[in-house]
């Protein structure tokens, strides 16, 4: 094999490496893409998950004036069996931060149930005892595959991640990786599913540490977040029930 062959093939696995690869279609049931409304007139994207019919978990600083979610959906320009319902309330973490992001989790409240499907399926989450690091995870998304390209993906795309002992990351919440794969611009607020299928945790933002070395992706860890997750879809789901017996 000539020189010129190898340097080709070895740009092409890099390349790939980097971008992720497309994802089976639906084979990741749970993910939401998110139509963002801004307070601007502006329209953007992130990305959630379905945790029942009900609720959909994002990033908080995945905050706008309105959306509208999408489930069951792979290719953005196919609407073939995709639901598109608005969301009624939002759940921002009581203690995010906008300055450095602390507690960058939310939920926001469907104004119609999702109807569950082969394309449409909740993902559960790893509970609150979990103390070891997880391993084997994937996220998944509709970001941009090259930062210098200003568009989002058109199918769900997904990579490998490892995580990296949590004490290296910037507070005891997140779990962290290096490396150049991983989520990319409006992936804020995908899935961190790591071996038993299970979310672990969810995109939040990028982190260069001041000493220097490798970028680290960060992921708020949902093991840390449980009760508040719990408690908030409980509460709201009792505010729902009492409004409609009172009306």
């Amino acid at each position: 094999m000539s020189i010129h062959c190898q340097l080709l093939i070895l740009i092409l696995a890099l390349t790939l490496d980097v971008q992720g690869h497309e994802a089976v279609p639906h084979s990741r049931p749970y993910m939401v893409l998110l139509e963002q409304y801004m307070q601007n007139g502006k329209t953007t994207h992130c990305g959630g998950f379905l945790l029942n019919e009900d609720f959909v978990m994002t990033a908080a600083h995945c905050q706008a004036r309105s959306y509208t979610a999408w489930l069951g959906v792979h290719n953005v320009h196919n609407s073939n069996g995709v639901q598109r319902i608005s969301v009624e309330q939002t759940f921002p973490h009581e203690d995010y931060n906008e300055t450095n992001l602390n507690n960058d989790i939310m939920l926001l409240k469907l104004s119609s149930k999702a109807k569950f499907s082969a394309k449409v399926r909740p993902i559960a989450l790893a509970g609150q005892d979990v103390v070891s690091l997880p391993k084997s995870c994937i996220v998944s998304g509709w970001g941009r595959t090259d930062n210098n390209i200003p568009y989002m993906s058109v199918v769900l795309m997904e990579t490998s991640v490892t995580l990296i002992d949590s004490k290296q990351c910037p507070n005891t919440n997140l779990y962290c990786s290096k490396g150049e794969t991983g989520p990319g611009k409006g992936d804020g607020g995908i899935p961190l599913v790591c071996e038993d299928g299970k979310a672990y945790g969810l995109v939040c933002y990028d982190f260069r540490p001041d000493s220097g070395g490798p970028e680290m992706k960060c992921y708020a860890k949902i093991p840390d977040y449980r009760s508040w997750i719990d408690s908030t879809i409980e509460n709201a789901l009792k505010g729902n029930i009492m409004f409609c017996l009172a009306s």
